[in-house]
């Protein structure tokens, strides 16, 4: 049976993944609005009364716009931790107290054949995760809003089969921004903002001694980080550690308006 992992969105204007495997499909976040992922499933074969759920990394908008209209539409659980319930409540509106689903960050829970494990992640909300999924051995990851790189973090997607890591912004792009007020610049910035291109490219290196060989850079700012410039950076970073980009690391691009490389891992 294979794993699958399919980036829907991916950017500071919302972010959705599907994962699944053995007939278990879920959502990482719905951020988007529901006609907008519905539409994405779709276009990858998948019905979203399929799903068997969605799990929230944390409530900004970019990561829940969506979770509230495709529970009640569809009948949906959506998995949180306490603080996150709290904090998204009135983003997403009611939901069915039998859809309400708890978990505690750093402990393993379970959908279907699904293992799940949430990490702690340095990032300005109540208490973000990102995502590391497991169907027996193989395993697949989201590890984005991020303001650094925490050696926590890096041995929780140590050995990851696909690894979806943030590579938000270039820093001189994101200084010289005129339309950013001085205040976000600093949030985004910060140690509990957004990973920079230059953390990512660091990051994916690190990972990459502990046996990861497939990433997807994601949740690129529409304002302060052209594609070209993610992946380059990403690239060059490779490059310079000695690492051969497309024969001994793999690295995609995740897309903020359109549906990303499926992968389904044996």
């Amino acid at each position: 049976m294979k794993l699958t992992f399919c980036p829907l969105f991916s950017g500071s204007s919302g972010n959705c993944t599907l994962v699944g495997a053995d007939g278990e499909l879920i959502l990482i976040d719905a951020g988007l609005s529901g006609r907008q992922i519905v539409a994405a499933l779709q276009s990858v074969g998948v019905l979203p009364e399929a799903l068997s759920g969605i799990v929230v990394t944390h409530e900004h908008s970019d990561h829940v716009k969506g979770v509230g209209i495709l529970s009640r539409k569809y009948r949906l659980p959506v998995y949180a931790n306490e603080p996150t319930w709290n904090a998204m409540a009135r983003q997403v509106g009611e939901i069915a107290p039998f859809n309400r689903r708890f978990f505690e960050t750093g402990e393993d829970f379970y959908i279907g054949s699904l293992a799940i494990h949430p990490f702690a992640i340095p990032h300005d909300a109540a208490d973000p995760v990102g995502f590391r999924v497991y169907y027996g051995a193989r395993s697949v990851a989201t590890a984005t809003d991020m303001g650094h790189l925490k050696k926590t973090v890096l041995q929780d997607l140590a050995g990851t089969d696909v690894l979806l890591l943030e590579s938000n912004h270039d820093p001189e792009m994101l200084r010289n921004n005129p339309h950013y007020t001085a205040a976000l610049k600093a949030r985004i910035l910060g140690n509990r903002g957004h990973l920079s291109n230059e953390a990512c490219g660091r990051g994916l290196c690190e990972l990459y001694g502990t046996g990861v060989r497939h990433f997807v850079l994601g949740h690129l700012s529409g304002e302060n980080n052209p594609p070209e410039l993610a992946m380059k950076t990403a690239v060059d970073f490779a490059v310079d550690a000695g690492v051969v980009p497309d024969r001994e690391v793999f690295i995609d691009m995740a897309w903020r308006d359109h549906v990303g490389k499926r992968y389904d891992i044996e």
